[in-house]
């Protein structure tokens, strides 16, 4: 080589790594550039998480944290995960990155769409964004990525299909896309991805049926597709795949029976087939899954005998057959069953005995076993089985000894083993298991005493001995149970009196003592446990007055003294029992009248019966008192209902009823003259004040319905909300736009400021009179009250009740706040609607239709366990005799289909509406399309009803008494939206349904009743 070929070469190589390093220099500038201008685009919190991050220096020679670089300086991995950032991925340069091999910002706080350009990361092995709120769908650019290995974005609010384009990531081993609000069908390109070992789909909202492709993932050991719209058989090819360890198909609608070719995953550890619809018996071949920990077939429509081969599977800790149609006894090879820490039975027809070796491993946590027809001993290992937390063997035919068939839990929390043949006496070990909190034996032949030492179980918080033949006196030890919150002994033999410490249950919210031989006058300190919500103490010998002091149970929903020998006066003080639903005063000796003061209180009262005693003089002017059969053989009781004589025509019972008459009928007349009078005059000066250009100060004037500790001005409500500023704005509806006002002295109110009236617009006047009239007649805890008003203003204003839960509406479509909003609650927002319109529609002098009830007009409390009635703009005095309506008021798809026609309201739009507005309490959503599909033909009502039901209550984890209330609600909802008005029932009749306990309403088990059997039952 020439000494110039060698120059020449030398200059070329050298040229060439200034040019590389030239182009590395370049690329890491690029980088750094487009992480910096990621950065900035943060909030200031996740800026300074990531302060490390900065102008001037290297990414790969510097600490930056989360980025890391290769040994040629390029970065490979951006990992900023688990650090709470708040940002987007549009903000980031994707491009930037050629050599990027890692890319995970899993928990963080990312939102916006996943950006079109992640596709180009062509040399991508994870891709982790999960546990960000990134909406949108997912784009089919981020197929291109055929390097990836991992792809997770689950738990994020994604939405669309999953692009078939799935097919082309061939070397991925994971792909996890749950958790979020996905629809459509898995696409059958998944059998492509022949390297995937694990793929998680579980909770969105796919739907069709499991592609049979899925057999081509002979390497899937983890298969998780559990709460989607699934349906149709499994695919037997899934039943090829011996690489399986954890089958999750849970909550699906999957339906057929279990393949016996399930017992060639001998490799699995976790099948859960729960909540579908799946029929027929377990095969035998589940023999062969000898290292399964789960087996879940709960909630199925699974038939016929457990398979004895069950005994093989000796690693098995958790087996859920519950809610299905299993028969038969046992098989004698569960004993083998010795890791066994949850075994869960109930809701079938199992006979013959329990498994007797059921504890013998001493691990055992929880036993149900309950609604069956399980019959012999208790198993002798559970008299000590230590470990137990929960046992549910109620609803059986058990026969036992008690006091010798348990021993001392100090762990057991939950024991019910009501509805068997239990006889013997009750333990003093049972005060010894200081963790209890339900001690349930009701319906049992338990005799002798209550031990006294059943006080010292300090946590107990339900105490359900009824239906036994228990004696003695109630030990006055349970004075201790400071945290009991029911306690019933109903139906026993117990005598004497209620000891006095029982008033130390501060907490008592339901007493149950009926049908006892206690004597003597009633305990006056019962008085004193103010939480109480029920007490019952009918069927006794009480033979003294009632005492004043129950007066001051202000929570009380409802007392039962009936069936005694209580003499004296019904105590007036009962009248400051506002809570008050039933009242049942019968079959004693009581004598006087009725306290006048019935008249005016107690609001809430409903169901009232007073027959069998000595009482005289009027029946108070209530709908509770209208059922003569309440009211018969008395003294000398009057008043206007049938079968009752008239009262007296005495001069002073003729002023004393015209008096009442007055007040009734002309009293609200007269207010409601006086508002519109007033309304009108002031619109007539307003205008004028506007002809003549005049500029008036702001008016000082509220006027008052309820008082408070200090009068407001309007001026207080303007500095409050800052002149109505949106800020403060909390709702719009179509009359008007409430705003949040907090006043100087604390009080937070809700203010209604109508559209503007200057220009004299008379359905504003109208409403604001409406509102007013109506809410100055009604008096209800359901309602929500009216402080106070103002008219000499710009606007009409009316200042309400705040109430800090929000409309039901918002509640039930925000996933954070509809988490809290559990059946109970639920249940309970029903009740309360249910109670203001019964007391609006017959508790007023006049009824009064709302004409607008839906889930935007109720608003709850903090704890959404209260609900109240609002918008009475629209609401209606009942005239029948007024015209019909000239345009159409209310909500559409809660209006009541008549009034398309009539244009006329009456009670019975209230009850359609409330109908509606049930349903979307059960569904989690409007019913629209649901009412839609029922309509379409007769078949339809074969639709399952738990497969309307909302998913996010999670139904199945309720017990049967529960099961049972879901379905009677709903059938109600459904009786409420009769097409013909006159076969819908009145809220009356909806209200008293509601509060009654279903017993055995179901007329098949839950998960299989149809909406026809509801509705038809």
């Amino acid at each position: 080589m020439s000494e110039r070929d060698y120059s020449t070469k030398l200059l070329l190589a050298l040229f060439l790594c200034v040019a590389s390093f030239i182009a590395s220099v370049a690329a890491r500038d690029s980088e750094a550039k487009a992480l910096l201008n990621w950065r900035a685009s943060f909030n200031d919190e996740s800026k300074a998480t990531l302060s490390s991050w900065k102008n001037g220096t290297d990414p790969c020679r510097q600490f930056w944290r989360g980025i890391s670089c290769d040994k040629s300086m390029s970065v490979t991995n951006i990992s900023p995960s688990l650090l709470y950032l708040q940002g987007t991925l549009s903000s980031l340069n994707f491009t930037a990155f050629p050599n990027l091999l890692y890319f995970d910002i899993r928990y963080n706080q990312f939102d916006g769409y996943i950006p079109q350009e992640i596709g180009k990361l062509s040399k991508l092995l994870v891709l982790d964004l999960s546990d960000n709120p990134i909406s949108g769908p997912i784009p089919p650019e981020v197929c291109n990525i055929t390097t990836l290995n991992i792809l997770d974005i689950s738990t994020c609010n994604l939405t669309g299909k999953i692009p078939h384009e799935i097919g082309n990531l061939r070397n991925l081993n994971l792909l996890w896309l749950g958790e979020n609000s996905l629809s459509g069908p898995i696409p059958q390109e998944i059998g492509t991805l022949s390297s995937l070992v694990d793929l998680f789909l579980g909770t969105n909202y796919l739907s069709g049926r499991i592609p049979s492709s899925i057999g081509n993932l002979t390497k899937l050991q983890y298969l998780y597709l559990y709460q989607n719209n699934l349906t149709g058989p499994v695919p037997t090819e899934l039943w090829k795949l011996s690489s399986l360890v954890i089958i999750q198909l849970r909550s699906n609608r999957f339906s057929g029976s279990i393949s016996p070719s399930l017992g060639n995953l001998t490799n699995l550890e976790q099948l859960a087939f729960s909540n579908n619809r799946l029929s027929g018996p377990v095969p035998p071949s589940i023999g062969n899954l000898i290292n399964l920990d789960l087996f879940s077939l709960e909630n199925n429509n699974l038939s016929g005998c457990i398979p004895s081969t069950i005994g093989n599977m000796t690693k098995l800790t958790r087996l859920y057959l519950y809610y299905n149609s299993f028969s038969g006894q046992l098989p004698q090879e569960m004993n083998n069953l010795t890791s066994l820490i949850n075994i869960q039975l109930g809701d079938n027809h199992f006979n013959g005995p329990l498994t007797q070796k059921i504890c013998q491993s001493g691990m055992l946590l929880y036993v149900g076993a309950d609604v069956n027809h399980f019959s012999g001993p208790v198993p002798a290992s559970l008299k000590n089985c230590s470990s137990l937390k929960i046992l549910w063997v109620n609803n059986n035919h058990i026969v036992d000894n008690i006091t010798d068939a348990f021993g001392v839990y100090p762990s057991l929390h939950y024991i019910n083993l009501g509805d068997n043949q239990l006889y013997g006496h009750l333990s003093s070990n049972w005060g010894k298991c200081h963790s209890l909190t339900h001690l349930m034996v009701y319906n049992n032949n338990l005799s002798g005493d209550i031990p006294p030492e059943l006080g010292n179980a300090a946590n107990l918080g339900f105490l359900n001995l009824s239906s036994n033949h228990l004696s003695g006196q109630i030990p006055k030890e349970l004075g201790k149970l400071i945290l009991l919150t029911e306690l019933s002994l109903s139906h026993n033999n117990f005598s004497s009196n209620i000891p006095l410490n029982i008033r130390y249950i501060n907490q008592l919210q339901i007493l149950e003592l009926a049908a006892n031989n206690f004597s003597g006058s009633i305990t006056r300190e019962l008085g004193e446990l103010k939480s109480l919500r029920v007490m019952n103490l009918s069927k006794n010998k009480f033979d003294e007055s009632i005492p004043l002091e129950f007066g001051e149970l202000q929570s009380l929903e409802k007392l039962d003294l009936s069936d005694n020998l209580l003499v004296g006066t019904i105590p007036s003080t009962l009248g400051a029992l506002l809570q008050l639903q039933v009242l049942n005063l019968s079959h004693n000796n009581l004598t006087g009248t009725i306290p006048s003061i019935f008249n005016v209180s107690i609001s809430a009262l409903f169901v009232v019966d007073i027959s069998y005693n000595q009482l005289e003089g009027p029946i108070p002017v209530k709908p509770a008192f209208k059922n003569f059969d309440a009211l018969r053989n008395n003294k000398d009781l009057c008043g206007k209902v049938t079968g009752l004589s008239p009262c007296g025509d005495s001069q002073t019972n003729r002023h004393a009823h015209k008096s009442r008459k007055f007040l009734i009928i002309f009293l609200p007349l007269a207010i409601l003259l006086l508002i519109l009078a007033g309304a009108s005059f002031l619109s007539y000066l307003i205008a004028t004040k506007k002809e003549n250009n005049d500029k008036e100060a702001l008016p000082e004037d509220v006027f008052f319905v309820q008082s408070l500790e200090r009068e407001i001005l309007y001026k207080d409500i303007i500095k409050a909300t800052e002149g109505f500023d949106n800020k403060y704005l909390i709702g719009k509806g179509s009359q008007g736009s409430v705003y949040r006002a907090e006043l100087p002295t604390g009080h937070v109110f809700a203010v209604k400021k109508l559209h503007s009236m200057a220009s004299g617009e008379l359905s504003n006047q109208k409403a604001f009179t409406s509102e007013i009239q109506a809410l100055t007649e009604i008096k209800h805890r359901n309602i929500v009250k009216l402080y106070g008003f103002s008219s000499n203003s710009p606007f009409f204003i009316l200042v309400y009740e705040f109430l800090e839960g929000g409309s039901l509406d918002k509640i039930l479509k925000n996933q954070e706040q509809v988490a809290e909003f559990d059946w109970n609650k639920r249940v309970n927002v029903v009740k309360d609607v249910a109670n203001g319109l019964f007391h609006m529609h017959h508790g007023c002098s006049i009824p009064i239709v709302h004409r607008d009830i839906s889930s935007k007009n109720v608003l709850l409390s903090s704890k959404y366990d209260e609900a109240h009635i609002i918008d009475f703009g629209t609401a209606k005095f009942l005239n029948r005799s007024s015209s019909n309506m000239t345009t159409f008021i209310g909500t559409f798809g809660y209006a009541a289909p008549e009034i398309a026609f009539i244009m006329k309201a009456n009670e019975k739009c209230d009850v359609y509406s409330f109908g509606v507005l049930t349903l979307e309490i059960i569904m989690g959503g409007h019913p629209a399309e649901l009412l839609s599909y029922l309509a379409e033909k007769p078949t339809n009502y074969d639709l399952l009803f738990k497969d309307v039901v909302d998913p996010r209550l999670s139904i199945f984890r309720y017990k049967k008494p529960i099961l049972d209330e879901v379905a009677l609600v709903a059938k109600i909802a459904f009786s409420c939206l009769d097409e013909n008005p006159h076969s819908r029932p009145t809220m009356e009749q909806v209200y008293t349904d509601l509060v009654r306990t279903p017993k055995s309403y179901l007329p098949a088990q839950f998960h299989t009743i149809t909406i026809g059997q509801l509705i038809r039952n």
